[in-house]
């Protein structure tokens, strides 16, 4: 007799909405044969914008028929200080062999190259302080975590913008706390014995094993890093051998299932097999609980079945806590995103109930904080979770001893009454080595000089527009425009570089048309092309619906692809006035905000608000006068983004000596924005008209693409800078170090005083939606695409050098291939 456990598959967005409904004339209008026009023309520079004519450039060869996208191609073309010679600078490397060439920086080849940190609204930058588990006084009183000496060494150099010592930011005022209680005993462990002894006589040893497996796993099973390439296998249920004939014994097991499990699983009998006879009995089908697993998982994680009210910290005592537990998270080569679903996982919390004030790059060490919904979870519940101290066999000594599991660490847990939200910070700190070969000291001197008193082009960096040959804004036009087809068949289209089992599945579709067979392939990290396939699987097949198979991908990727359309028209207009007039001071149509005039209410009533845009930019908004009075919770929500609402103004012959260049900002476009005068002003209404879109109507049918637009500034300062030159030999050796790593009691970098290379070590602090890929752009001078970079990474001369290997005749036949792949780039 055996029990038959359905495995719960992973489901990141939740459940798929219903079908969207359209129209006859979209059903019946010819459907475009993707497969068809891809072995025609693997190369179709049509991916790209028609707009992209007007950026002036010459036509370019592609003999492999790959389209590469470039830094010009998105419209990032200017430098603020042109007389400033070139640093080759390698801004994303990549593990790729190597040779030799002069004047290369070389960034992110380790992690710890390329260190963030949050800098809160109060100017403090967020570090690591204590990774150990939080005592009776930090669980009740917040006491050690607020009075304790800080572990935390500052990174030398890095200027903070934070207030004097003296002057400390007071802290949040939290609802009063009860007093000590005793620390919880050790939470027993979540798989008994017991249930293994109890459950054998229904289930089978491999079923039983999957049982186990599932139950530890949590509701949601636990995420595959995309740091390689694995995807998720396909949902396989695993098949009792025999059914269970005794309804007496099927009775006994639905009873002891809920006894053990407390509700979070639930069994069913499966009378689907049309091959079981009614003497045969019938299979008992095990799987969470939709309605009471998510929420048990959010307790004690106590044994199922004991009683969780014994504990001192009971639920009711809980409640007496503020609602949000706030901690630090460093995360290593992981999107903020990533992390934040492996967190929900391993807290077994939904994943909206986890926020943050802002993203962060993937390639490099990050620190931020993070604030977390608690429920009826304590700082301890979560740290045990995070720090994986319920599985069997697991010590404090092994969580403090190694870092953090799948690049991802907490620490330093608070209670707080509110929760973050986007924008809640005032920018981020950098600590960024370039490995370089530097040819004159004084060249590095003028760039950093030019840097921290000009600024940088303030441009929307390459990450925003995608890494691979389908650039992400023409996706995003296509959305504009309404066309869906166009834009499911670059989602899907076939793209270089690519893992085979991406390749396999794009092929499995595109060209046979099979499309369980594309399913089975998909990695689940490919999200936006799953979704679309799925769709395409409920609907069995039919392709004709593109609307709603796009509406199955998450929203926010959605409109990422929008805003990497405005970023670009953002990115061209901002050089065509830098072209134009300079960067040296603002011109008659210039846009600035205008502070000298009160806001006054619209016409219609609505009362003008500020809001932040797409990564921090100043968005116009506008709310019914009427809300904003009764609505009360909305209107606090939104008092950290602006002390008062933002107007533009064009600046005209009278008063354009009244602001610098940094006053001037260019807008995102969209319905509730201004454009420059002038010339200018028409220069990129002709950028919008060329891509077939109207640049004085940007309201849409579906909501969630009537853009409202936003303002940002054309040029940033950096609040603090500094840099110093450091010496190494071996390119393995780390010449920064992360806070965990720190705490773990690592060796600190060594710096080798008589190294064979240099290093450039920069410490800047930006604002908010500021690029540093930018900025150190401004510094090197060097194509920050990464296509060049990899050919750079090629053609660095350290490489040589890996764990201090100095024999290189061997790898010296490659450098003139090398060296041709940079100057083809460079040309």
């Amino acid at each position: 007799m055996s029990g038959q456990v359905h495995q719960r598959e992973l489901d990141d967005q939740g459940p798929l909405p219903k079908r969207t409904r359209v129209d006859s004339s979209e059903l019946d209008a010819p459907q475009p044969n993707p497969a068809a026009e891809q072995e025609q023309n693997p190369f179709d520079e049509n991916l790209l914008p028609p707009s992209h004519a007007l950026l002036g450039l010459p036509k370019k060869e592609y003999p492999d028929g790959v389209l590469r996208i470039m830094e010009n191609d998105v419209g990032i073309s200017e430098y603020i200080a042109r007389d400033v010679p070139k640093i080759d600078g390698i801004i994303k490397q990549r593990p790729v062999l190597l040779t030799t060439t002069s004047n290369v920086c070389s960034l992110f080849y380790r992690f710890t190259d390329f260190l963030v940190f949050e800098v809160d609204l109060d100017g403090n930058e967020i570090h690591l302080k204590d990774i150990g588990p939080p005592d009776a006084s930090a669980v009740y009183g917040q006491k050690k975590i607020k009075d304790a000496p800080s572990t935390d060494v500052p990174m030398d150099g890095v200027e903070s913008t934070a207030p004097a010592p003296s002057t400390p930011a007071p802290e949040p005022t939290a609802d009063p706390q009860p007093p000590p209680a005793p620390a919880p005993a050790p939470a027993e462990p979540i798989w008994p014995d017991s249930f293994t002894d109890r459950l054998q006589p229904y289930f089978a040893p491999d079923k039983l094993d999957a049982l186990k497996k599932m139950y530890l796993e949590g509701p949601e099973p636990p995420f595959v890093s995309d740091s390689g390439w694995g995807g998720r296998k396909p949902k396989t249920d695993a098949d009792g051998e025999d059914p269970i004939p005794s309804k007496q014994t099927r009775t006994a097991l639905h009873q002891l299932v809920r006894e053990l499990f407390a509700g979070k699983l639930d069994t069913e009998t499966d009378t689907t097999d049309p091959g079981a006879s009614a003497d045969a009995g019938a299979r008992i089908v095990v799987r969470w609980n939709k309605q009471r697993g998510a929420r048990a998982s959010r307790g004690t994680h106590k044994p199922p079945g004991s009683n969780t009210n014994t504990s001192p910290q009971s639920s009711s005592s809980r409640g007496n806590f503020p609602p949000y537990i706030h901690f630090t998270l460093q995360k290593t080569n992981r999107d903020t995103q990533d992390a934040l679903a492996h967190l929900a996982r391993t807290l077994h919390v939904p994943a909206r109930d986890l926020a943050v004030a802002g993203t962060k790059d993937k390639r490099g060490v990050t620190v931020q904080r993070v604030s977390l919904k608690r429920g009826n979870k304590d700082v301890m519940d979560v740290w045990r979770l995070a720090n994986a101290m319920h599985r069997p066999g697991r010590t404090l000594e092994d969580a403090l001893g190694a870092r953090g599991e799948r690049g991802v660490r907490v620490a330093d847990l608070t209670y707080r009454r509110a929760g973050l939200e986007l924008g809640n910070l005032k920018g981020n700190a950098f600590v960024i080595t370039l490995r370089c070969a530097l040819d004159s000291v004084d060249t590095l001197a003028r760039a950093m000089a030019s840097l921290r008193q000009h600024g940088f082009v303030n441009y929307y960096g390459m990450q925003r527009f995608g890494t691979a040959s389908i650039p992400t804004h023409s996706i995003g036009r296509a959305l504009l425009r309404g066309d869906w087809h166009a834009a499911v068949s670059m989602i899907l289209r076939e793209r270089p570089g690519e893992h085979p089992d991406v390749v396999r599945a794009r092929r499995a579709w595109l060209v046979e048309g099979d499309l369980d067979k594309a399913l089975e392939a998909m990695p689940r990290r490919v999200v936006a092309e799953r979704c679309i396939l799925e769709s395409y699987k409920k609907q069995r097949g039919e392709t004709r619906n593109a609307f709603g198979a796009l509406q199955t991908i998450p929203k926010n990727l959605r409109l990422m692809y929008v805003h990497a359309y405005q970023s670009y028209l953002w990115n061209a207009i901002v050089s065509e006035r830098i072209r134009m007039y300079g960067a040296d001071k603002p011109v008659v149509g210039d846009l600035v905000f205008d502070t000298d005039e009160p806001a006054k209410a619209d016409e219609d009533g609505a009362e003008p608000i500020a809001v932040v845009g797409p990564e921090g930019d100043i968005a116009a908004a506008s709310v019914p006068a009427e809300k904003t009075a009764k609505d009360k919770k909305p209107r606090r929500k939104r008092e950290w983004k602006a002390k008062e609402p933002h107007r533009v103004k064009t600046l005209t012959a009278e008063d354009v000596d009244k602001y610098t260049i940094f006053d001037v900002v260019m807008p995102l476009p969209g319905r509730d924005v201004a454009y420059p005068g002038g010339q200018l002003g028409e220069r990129y209404k002709e950028f919008v008209r060329a891509d077939g879109l109207d640049p004085d109507n940007w309201v849409r049918k579906q909501k969630e693409y009537t853009m409202g637009g936003s303002y940002r500034k054309i040029l940033h300062l950096p609040s603090s800078l500094s840099y110093s030159i450091l010496r190494y030999t071996d390119p393995d050796v780390p010449l920064a170090q992360a806070d965990e790593d720190k705490l773990l009691g690592f060796d600190p970098p060594a710096v080798v005083e008589d190294g064979r290379f240099m290093a450039l070590q920069v410490k800047l602090t930006l604002g908010t939606a500021a690029y540093a890929t930018m900025a150190l752009r401004e510094v090197t001078k060097a194509e920050t695409s990464s296509h060049y970079q990899t050919a750079l990474t090629a053609a660095s001369e350290d490489q040589k050098f890996k764990g201090g290997v100095e024999d290189i005749e061997e790898l010296e036949a490659d450098v003139d291939a090398d060296a041709d792949v940079v100057k083809e780039f460079e040309s």
